[in-house]
């Protein structure tokens, strides 16, 4: 199989032009690469992302858990994979897929780390309407009332059988009264004159 090698211009052309969001960090922690598609996602420049500038677009509730995951790893030099909202250029958050990497300089020494970035947030946004579809689902059987087709009990939390009327009474501000349809009365009481 012919390997075929790439000139340093060609590499440059394929780091900046992937359609994914690239980054480096050295031995400080401090990012020292944005590739022109992160840049161009967050509209800002290498000298504002740099460092630990690039924290400053990430959503604050996601920035703590991002942090801890980023430090912990970059200790123990371990790949790691996380999803965090970063605002992009028009100040809309996107939910990111981020997977770092250490890597080692030439001489085979740890260097830092290098990310890649994908936006997720079409499945992030499918998986939130799941859950929501699912929970209301859920909630809609908590609120179906078990009832006897024959001699109309319900069945209560303990798994006993009682009647409606104590059970809805238990359970809601409604009263009874009781009276007879017209049906019934015919059934039950035939010939009574009038309402029972």
């Amino acid at each position: 199989m012919n390997t075929i090698r790439l000139s340093f211009d060609e590499y440059a052309t394929l780091v900046e032009q992937a359609p994914i969001l690239i980054w480096r960090a050295d031995l400080t922690m401090g990012c020292n690469y944005f590739n022109e598609r992160w840049l161009s996602f967050t509209g800002r420049t290498l000298e504002q992302e740099s460092g630990n500038g690039w924290a400053a677009g990430v959503h604050p509730d996601d920035l703590p858990r991002c942090l801890k995951i980023y430090t912990g790893s970059f200790a123990r030099r371990e790949i790691f994979e996380m999803e965090y909202r970063l605002r992009r250029a028009d100040g809309v958050f996107r939910w990111l897929f981020d997977r770092g990497v250490p890597f080692d300089n030439p001489t085979g020494q740890f260097a830092g780390y290098i990310g890649s970035c994908i936006d997720v947030t079409e499945r992030v946004e499918a998986q939130t309407r799941l859950k929501a579809a699912q929970d209301a689902e859920l909630q809609m059987l908590r609120e179906l009332l078990p009832v006897c087709s024959w001699c109309k009990k319900v069945r209560k939390d303990d798994g006993y059988w009682g009647q409606l009327e104590s059970y809805v009474s238990k359970h809601s501000a409604l009263r009874f009264t009781h009276s007879i349809c017209p049906a019934c009365e015919k059934k039950h009481f035939p010939g009574t004159p009038g309402p029972v």
